[in-house]
């Protein structure tokens, strides 16, 4: 059931080509891919996370770990350049450039037009990436686990993004407020107060929507790579559920005086991540947190795919580590199956990127990566094409 919804949804966008200059460690490279499945096999360190990273960057006009633009530079280099050529469906061609000089503002532009804001690039390449830095879903805070609900709800609703940020500019000025040493008048509590829970309803709202719809996706997900050994859950929590965030916020601000931050609101949401009926993170072996941010990565690739208007790209980076056999099969089935549109797969180990041809036939392409190189190879060999 699960493969055969996958089969028959969405409209592709396909990236035909890349070219990075001084990106990390790939101070010149320029690739041109398959519209399927694209795989990099190579050591640790050589470089496959970093093309990865940069396909991500033209999708979210930032890297996907470091926020700080210019640490991305490659060392001792002035600037760095990422230029995408993407295709669509109906074969019109869009291109996406970035560029950063050390000292002066990122340039992002669309078919050579700057973009007045970053945000209404957000969700014209919907973009699904796996990594071993998702445990940090698992191990990590909560804001960890509502930058993800912020990344999928993103992609497919401009008016979710707005709230977030307007939301986030109110939080940041009454935490200001909160932290001075005068007295402030109660006015300018209430201003950025309403604010805050005027956006702060938004995003709830939408939140928890999304999470509604997303849990039987996840589940079924979940239940097919797992073959079915353990249940999988997901629930939702936050102050606005219970109260207006106007009231709560209000009733909390004596308190948050003494701490100098805002104790309540929709930025202290929290999404439980259970197994069984237990927390995850204290009852999981590795392979069944492995198993379930794998699940949980393609259940939003699945529902962006259902909401969006495009098939997202999907990139896979090391996805077999701490995975026993079985698992690692019902993965392949899923990701080489007609489902999925274009694929970026990265492994150190060949064996299972050479499965992954068999399993999806004859439109691919083998990437080997040394050193910040990338040379596409001949099928079955070590040796560049």
């Amino acid at each position: 059931m699960l493969l055969l919804y996958l089969k028959n949804q969405g409209i592709y966008m396909i990236l035909k080509r890349i070219s990075i200059l001084n990106y990390k460690n790939l101070e010149e490279v320029d690739l041109n891919f398959s519209g399927k499945l694209n795989c990099f096999f190579g050591q640790n360190g050589m470089g496959k996370t970093n093309l990865l990273d940069a396909i991500y960057f033209l999708s979210f006009c930032k890297s996907v770990g470091n926020p700080v633009d210019s640490q991305h530079i490659c060392h001792d280099r002035e600037f760095f350049v990422i230029q995408g050529f993407y295709e669509t469906a109906e074969g019109t061609p869009e291109e996406i450039y970035c560029g950063l000089k050390r000292r002066q503002k990122k340039q992002f532009k669309r078919n050579k037009k700057e973009y007045t804001r970053l945000s209404d690039h957000i969700g014209f390449i919907p973009l699904v990436m796996v990594s071993p830095e998702d445990s940090e879903l698992i191990s990590g805070g909560s804001d960890e686990r509502r930058k993800f609900m912020d990344v999928v709800i993103s992609q497919y609703d401009k008016e979710y993004l707005d709230a977030l940020i307007r939301y986030n500019k109110a939080l940041q000025q009454r935490n200001t407020l909160l932290k001075s040493e005068w007295p402030v008048e109660e006015e300018l509590f209430l201003i950025w107060e309403e604010m805050m829970a005027q956006t702060g309803e938004i995003v709830f709202r939408k939140r928890e929507a999304f999470i509604r719809e997303f849990i039987p996706i996840f589940r079924n997900f979940y239940s097919f790579i797992s073959l079915d050994k353990e249940q999988a859950g997901l629930t939702y929590e936050s102050h606005a559920r219970h109260a207006s965030l106007s009231e709560v916020l209000k009733d909390g601000r004596m308190k948050d005086k003494i701490l100098g931050f805002s104790l309540h609101g929709i930025h202290r949401d929290e999404l439980n991540m259970l197994l069984g009926d237990f927390p995850i993170r204290k009852e999981g072996s590795q392979g069944q947190n492995k198993t379930y941010l794998v699940a949980l990565k393609l259940a939003q690739f699945d529902f962006l795919k259902r909401t969006g208007r495009a098939v997202p790209l999907l990139l896979l980076d090391d996805i077999f580590d701490k995975l026993d056999a079985s698992r690692v099969e019902q993965i392949v089935k899923l990701v080489a199956g007609d489902g999925f549109g274009q694929i970026f797969i990265t492994d150190t180990n060949r064996e299972h990127l050479d499965r992954m041809l068999y399993e999806a036939g004859s439109d691919y392409k083998m990437f080997k990566v040394v050193q910040g190189r990338i040379c596409e190879t001949k099928e079955g060999s070590d040796e560049t094409a």
